[in-house]
């Protein structure tokens, strides 16, 4: 009989917690799940990840298990020591599927009340599967609590296990003021339906910020790119600049180089502590010349002005 590394078939390392685990096993479920899986052998493998976890989940079967492990793996040819006596006990309330031959051997089973897969299975309570998904929202939309309406597909299964036709859901979810890219909403029983009277899966809906055509983000900071004029730049100006929220009116100092940053507070998007703040990039833009009165206005101002930007530059060829 081949010894079963359950930590190696979950990913995990032994020292991994309950949590880690539980993550881990999410994962891989929703990976080989059959009704989902186009993996050769995904029956097998959710059969295989839903059998360790039900024994690591639990610390007196995973101290069991780990008390087994320290005699060593010995491939095909293992067997439990002849002093073994399990203290775990499995029912139907508490595993999740079909155990193996190696599962059987380790621990007390209830024949009866575990069943095994296929026709057997009328009797079996098995959890809904959790659902994931991807939810689009807008910048506008993480600085008021909102509410967005959602339409997704269920898969669901009969009693033997056999895929049914998926139950389509329809729900409206509200989304948290602040809330970041990547950020997961959990709404627990609206996932996929329980097999006989067990209890739905989770749902859980990952943000995904839309990008902004006028906003580049810098954690809950807004960068806004200004385009401005050479003599907005020199002389200084009084500037209408967008927000989220509206306009407002920005003052640019004298003398202003183009990439520099000028900071409007609070009118970022909202932090977990504070909000975010405003950086307003100026972008100096020379206008293209389109009659010859512009060209000679801008070369009596070249032939009059002693600036030289490259001053520093020269003198430091020169030396």
């Amino acid at each position: 009989m081949e010894f079963k590394d359950y930590y190696k078939i979950l990913g995990v390392e032994t020292s991994a917690d309950t949590k880690a685990i539980k993550i881990a096993y999410r994962r891989l479920a929703r990976t080989y799940h059959p009704d989902v899986s186009d993996h050769h052998d995904a029956e097998d493998k959710f059969k295989e990840v839903t059998e360790a976890y039900n024994v690591l989940k639990d610390p007196e079967k995973r101290a069991n298990y780990d008390e087994l492990r320290e005699h060593g793996q010995h491939g095909q040819q293992f067997k439990p020591p002849p002093q073994w006596q399990s203290s775990g006990k499995f029912t139907a309330d508490d595993f999740d599927g079909s155990f193996s031959d190696f599962f059987e051997s380790l621990f007390e089973v209830n024949s009866e009340s575990v069943p095994k897969s296929g026709p057997q299975t009328q009797n079996h309570h098995m959890r809904g599967a959790d659902i994931e998904l991807e939810m689009p929202v807008f910048l506008e939309e993480t600085i008021s609590e909102t509410a967005k309406t959602i339409s997704y597909s269920l898969p669901r299964f009969d009693l033997n296990g056999n895929p049914l036709e998926n139950l389509e859901k329809t729900l409206k979810v509200s989304i948290p003021k602040g809330i970041s890219d990547g950020e997961v909403v959990r709404l627990k029983q609206q996932g996929s339906p329980g097999v006989n009277g067990a209890p739905s899966g989770d749902l859980f809906i990952r943000i995904r910020l839309v990008p902004h055509p006028l906003f580049d983000l810098e954690g809950h900071h807004l960068v806004l790119t200004l385009p401005i004029t050479p003599w907005e730049a020199v002389l200084g100006a009084n500037i209408v600049v967008p927000t989220l929220t509206g306009t407002i009116r920005l003052t640019l100092p004298e003398n202003s180089q183009s990439g520099r940053r000028l900071r409007v507070k609070g009118k970022g998007l909202f932090g977990k502590l504070a909000k975010g703040d405003l950086y307003v990039v100026l972008n100096v833009v020379v206008p293209e010349i389109t009659d010859v009165d512009e060209e000679n206005r801008w070369k009596e101002m070249a032939e009059k002005s002693s600036f030289d930007p490259r001053m520093n530059l020269r003198t430091k060829y020169e030396n």
